[in-house]
């Protein structure tokens, strides 16, 4: 890949200069540049979704976010994260809860109130209709994790802008910034959401070694302070949505089914 195409329109708008190979990704195109000799990387949406979350990027205004520099149609210039710190390598260092931590603070700034109002944002129930396909379907553990899943809805608390998608490759090291998070999905629902993808991270080894996602979840649930159960049926809510998310793609859900299992097995212990 190269500037040419699509990427020049925005590289001659905005005074780029390309500052390094292009990244293509299932929902966006990528390409480092630099703006003013300041490092910016510009992604060019493939999909509603990852144009939809720019909107709520912007809107975040910098806070728990990386800064939207300039946006328009399906371009977005972000300020690049040139940090050497990794939260991924962290936890592989036996610093996963202190990952999580950061996670959660992270999670914090980007639920924190606005001045504005956010642009159009996606209920996340919306989201759970997979899974109501998937448990009339499979039933079993599907049918469990869309009956806590209806509970949970039905009674959202603390309703906020959600990131949608946050795991340990989506929160990056911004130098002086500190850590901030990238590719939002536009939702908006229940807070305690948002943290329960990442006891699915950062990969099967670490969310499946025996103990961890009891561990995580008395860490994320006071550093976020969430109840620990409510956290729990999210996490249980979340892991059979993803398994039926990968099943409509034809991967393999059962790292997620194992997640929904060790969550469930956490709830009869309460």
């Amino acid at each position: 890949m190269n500037e040419s195409g699509d990427f020049g329109i925005y590289i001659d708008r905005w005074d780029l200069i390309p500052d390094g190979e292009g990244i293509v990704t299932r929902s966006s195109r990528l390409l480092p540049v630099r703006r003013g000799g300041e490092p910016a990387m510009l992604k060019l949406a493939l999909g509603p979704e990852e144009k939809w979350g720019a909107g709520l990027m912007a809107w975040w205004d910098g806070i728990g976010a990386a800064r939207v520099i300039a946006h328009e149609g399906d371009a977005v210039l972000l300020e690049r994260a040139t940090g050497p710190r990794s939260l991924a390598d962290m936890v592989g260092q036996g610093k996963d809860d202190e990952a999580g931590r950061i996670i959660c603070d992270v999670v914090a700034a980007l639920h924190a109130p606005r001045p504005s109002p956010p642009p159009k944002l996606v209920p996340l129930a919306d989201w759970f209709g997979a899974l109501a396909i998937a448990a009339s379907r499979e039933g079993g553990l599907f049918a469990r994790s869309a009956a806590t899943a209806r509970m949970l809805l039905a009674d959202p608390q603390e309703i906020v802008p959600l990131h949608g998608d946050i795991h340990h490759g989506n929160i990056l090291d911004f130098g002086n910034r500190g850590w901030l998070a990238i590719d939002p999905k536009r939702l908006e629902g229940e807070r305690g959401f948002d943290y329960a993808n990442l006891f699915c991270n950062p990969d099967c080894s670490v969310a499946l070694a025996p103990g961890r996602l009891a561990r995580q979840a008395d860490v994320v649930a006071a550093a976020a302070r969430l109840e620990r159960k409510r956290l729990l049926q999210w996490v249980l809510a979340w892991a059979g949505l993803s398994a039926a998310f990968l099943i409509e793609d034809d991967s393999n859900a059962g790292p997620a089914l194992q997640i929904a299992e060790i969550a469930a097995a956490e709830l009869n212990k309460s």
